[in-house]
């Protein structure tokens, strides 16, 4: 991976929407060039995806927490990530260091609906106990950082 790679990728991540023409024209290659420089890069799996990004509240999904789980002891870790991943409420998840063994980042439309979220993963077997925070708003997520040479 070079530098270009690295401008296209912090492109990108930018405006995914960008055609391959105005990428060029930003890195000083052909259309044709930038293509097949995407295309490696999707397929060495660097670029994973496209994604919109949305206005969770205009989805109805206007509460945000962060779930901290903790594992008891005997806990079978693949059964509680399956369990999590299949919680469509949960948008992504960390492995951590430290007591909590994984933290998650939730969307539902309703503290009422979070409640009922942390109850599901609380009864999840494998699962200690879990601590939650809600966000009161979110300043900025998903910020683009510049590659790295």
């Amino acid at each position: 991976m070079d530098s270009i790679d690295l401008r296209l990728i912090d492109l990108l991540r930018e405006n995914a929407r960008s055609s391959y023409a105005e990428l060029a024209r930003k890195v000083g290659l052909s259309a044709p060039a930038v293509h097949e420089r995407v295309g490696k890069l999707e397929t060495a799996g660097t670029i994973r995806g496209y994604r919109a990004d949305v206005d969770h509240e205009a989805v109805g999904l206007g509460v945000t927490a962060l779930i901290g789980i903790i594992e008891d002891s005997g806990a079978d870790t693949d059964d509680v990530l399956a369990a999590v991943r299949a919680m469509p409420e949960v948008e992504s998840c960390y492995f951590m260091a430290g007591v909590e063994s994984y933290q998650l980042t939730v969307r539902v439309g309703s503290i009422a609906e979070l409640e009922q979220l942390i109850v599901r993963i609380n009864r999840t077997p494998g699962v200690a106990s879990t601590r939650t925070a809600i966000a009161l708003s979110t300043k900025w997520e998903n910020r683009p950082q510049p590659g790295r040479a």
